[in-house]
C-alpha cells in the first residue's frame, strides 16, 4: 500500500519551502527544547539508540505494517531512517524544528512538522503508527492512544517503546519531560483500554536496570548532583569505549535480538517494546 497523500489525510497541512509538510498551529509538547539537539549529538555512536533501532526493526519484521508507518514524535529521524533503509515506507511526524531539519539532512523522504492532532489527520487513514519513547511525555496516555486509534485504519498496527519501571525514576526523567515510567503489565492495560489488542510485548535492554539504578536513581534519591555538563553526561551514558565492555555489550544485545526474532519475550529490561493492533 503506497503512502497516502499527506495533503488528503492531513487537512491542516501545507508544503513548506524547505521540503517538509507543516501545520499552521503547533501545540506545546512535554519535551525539552534542546532534546533533539542532545539526541542528535549521540545517536550515531550510541549503543542505546542503535540497539533500540535493531529491536524495533526485528519486531516490525515479525509484525509488519500493511502500508506506511507514521513515526510520531520521531525526533531527528534516527528510527525513521533505519525503517526507510530497511525498505519500509515511513512518514516522520515531529513538531520540533530542530528534529525536522535533522531528519531532512538524514534523507527522510516524508517529513511532517506537526502533531497528528494539529495536522488535522482524518479518521481511519493511517496504516500504522510508531510511538517510540513518546507516550511517557503525554499527561493522559489512554486518551492520547484512544485518539490515535481513531486515526488508524481497521487492522492497522501500533508500535510502542517506553522507559521501564517506576522504581527507576530519576532526575533524568524529570529533565526529559516524562510523566511516568511503565512495566509491561501497566503498558498492556493502557493499550488495551485505548482499544488496541496486544500482539507482542517484551522488555529490552535487560542489562540496564542495575547500572541505571546506581548511576541515576541512587544519586537522585540521595539528593546528589551528577557531575559534569549535560552534554558530557549524555555522551558518557551512550558511548562505550572499553573493548571488553564493547564485546560483552555486543554479545548481550545480539542475544536479545535473537529472542525477539523467535517471538520470545524478555522478562526484565530498561525499556518496554509492544506491538498492538486495532480491531476491524
Amino acid at each position: 500500500m503506497p503512502i497516502p497523500s499527506l495533503r488528503e489525510i492531513g487537512t491542516n497541512l501545507e508544503l513548506h519551502s524547505e521540503g517538509w509538510w507543516t501545520s499552521e498551529a503547533l501545540s506545546d509538547v512535554s519535551y525539552p527544547e534542546d532534546g533533539n539537539v542532545f539526541c542528535f549529538m549521540v545517536e550515531e555512536s550510541s549503543f542505546w539508540f542503535r540497539h533500540r533501532n535493531h529491536c524495533i526493526l526485528e519486531a516490525i519484521r515479525q509484525f509488519p505494517p500493511d502500508g506506511a508507518l507514521f513515526d510520531v514524535g520521531g525526533g531527528n529521524g534516527f528510527v525513521a531512517r533505519a525503517l526507510q533503509e530497511s525498505g519500509f515506507e515511513v512518514v516522520l511526524v515531529e513538531p520540533g524544528l530542530a528534529g525536522v531539519r535533522n531528519a531532512i539532512k538524514r534523507g527522510i523522504l516524508h517529513v511532517v512538522r506537526s502533531t497528528l492532532e494539529d495536522a488535522g489527520v482524518s479518521q481511519e487513514t493511517i496504516p500504522a503508527v510508531g510511538l517510540f519513547d513518546v507516550i511517557e511525555h503525554v499527561p493522559d496516555d489512554v486518551e492520547f492512544l484512544s485518539r490515535t486509534r481513531r486515526l488508524v485504519v481497521p487492522g492497522g498496527r501500533l508500535y510502542i517503546t517506553v522507559p521501564a519501571y517506576s522504581w527507576l525514576w530519576s532526575h533524568a526523567d524529570h529533565v526529559a519531560g516524562h510523566f511516568r515510567r511503565y512495566d509491561l503489565a501497566r503498558l498492556t492495560r493502557v493499550i488495551e483500554k485505548a482499544g488496541f489488542a496486544v500482539e507482542f510485548a517484551t522488555y529490552i535492554f535487560s542489562f540496564l536496570p542495575i547500572p541505571m539504578f546506581f548511576r541515576r536513581v541512587l544519586p537522585h534519591r540521595l539528593g546528589l548532583a551528577i557531575k559534569g555538563s549535560p552534554e558530557k553526561v549524555c555522551l558518557s551514558e551512550h558511548e562505550v569505549s572499553d573493548p571488553v565492555a564493547k564485546r560483552v555489550l555486543t554479545a548481550w544485545t545480539q542475544w536479545e535480538l535473537s529472542k525477539i526474532a523467535k517471538g520470545r519475550s524478555l522478562r526484565v529490561g530498561g525499556s518496554c517494546l509492544v506491538v498492538a493492533r486495532r480491531g476491524q
